[in-house]
């Protein structure tokens, strides 16, 4: 249930001509190097004899609202499944068995898995699938229900609720930080944020490894170190959101095919599920006496 979004690292329109991960030089001022390829991304390798042949953009550009579109669309997918495995999966608010606690751990690791998998796949598809980012939505879905459950059952105190306002409380706190203070992304916060992202993921492994043997460190429990790491967890999300905005606006600026909405969906969908799992602990902490 991580995310990751050097997603935006393998765009192949932001790759071409050996721009940075954003492509902010990918679609101006390359007719000098690169004969046929102009400013206007419709008018490569047209009228220039022996041009490079490239793909035919259908679909016209990436715009505000097809990215929230896509988004909605994709995060719904999220709290259907979520919805649903809450309510097929066993109460577990009274007296619980083993078999019943065994059929939500086993759909939300299930669904963590398979989403993980997926978030590895369109992470490093050139060209993003709609299928698949959906799919993934839907793994997502299923783990975060589940996880959902648990935590509401143990904890209980409308926690699950607060979680929800926070992640959406977050997502709209860092937009309107983005526009107001017109945050500029450079290379090294993306390498700072793209390296945060993986090491956190290496210490999530590293810890389930060694919960095995008994000798988890506590970055997944509800003490001191479970506490600063959701906490940092949920500082890298706040992040990843804003590199999430940044590439909406360098894309709807430099015109890229509009079927990119789908990364920018699925890439801010990984960030908010990020938060929400990270903001879930922190106030499952918190709410302990």
């Amino acid at each position: 249930m991580q995310s990751n979004n050097p997603v935006f690292r393998r765009s192949e329109e932001f790759n071409r001509g050996g721009a940075n991960a954003y492509g902010n030089q990918t679609y101006a001022g390359n007719g000098a190097a690169y004969p046929g390829y102009g400013s206007d991304p419709s008018q490569w390798g047209v009228g220039t004899p022996g041009a490079p042949t490239t793909p035919q953009v259908t679909g016209g550009p990436m715009t505000i609202d097809s990215v929230v579109q896509k988004t909605a669309i994709t995060l719904g997918t999220v709290i259907v499944f979520a919805f649903l495995t809450w309510v097929m999966t066993p109460d577990i608010s009274g007296v619980v068995s083993s078999e019943d606690l065994g059929a939500i751990t086993g759909a939300v690791m299930i669904g963590a898995l398979g989403a993980f998998v997926l978030s590895m796949v369109n992470s490093f598809k050139r060209v993003i699938s709609p299928a698949l980012v959906l799919a993934f939505a839907a793994l997502e879905g299923v783990a975060l229900g589940g996880l959902s459950k648990l935590f509401d059952a143990q904890f209980g105190g409308g926690i699950v609720t607060q979680a929800v306002i926070g992640t959406f409380a977050a997502f709209a706190g860092t937009l309107a930080a983005y526009k107001f203070f017109n945050i500029q992304v450079g290379q090294k916060f993306r390498t700072f944020v793209v390296a945060a992202v993986f090491g956190m993921l290496a210490l999530s492994l590293m810890e389930i490894v060694l919960g095995f043997f008994g000798s988890a460190i506590g970055l997944h429990g509800f003490g001191a170190m479970g506490l600063l790491f959701s906490v940092a967890g949920l500082v890298l999300g706040v992040f990843m959101l804003i590199l999430d905005f940044d590439f909406v606006e360098q894309g709807v600026a430099n015109r890229v095919p509009e079927r990119e909405s789908w990364r920018a969906a699925f890439a801010m969908t990984v960030s908010l599920v990020w938060i929400y799992t990270n903001l879930l602990r922190l106030l499952a902490i918190f709410s302990q006496d």
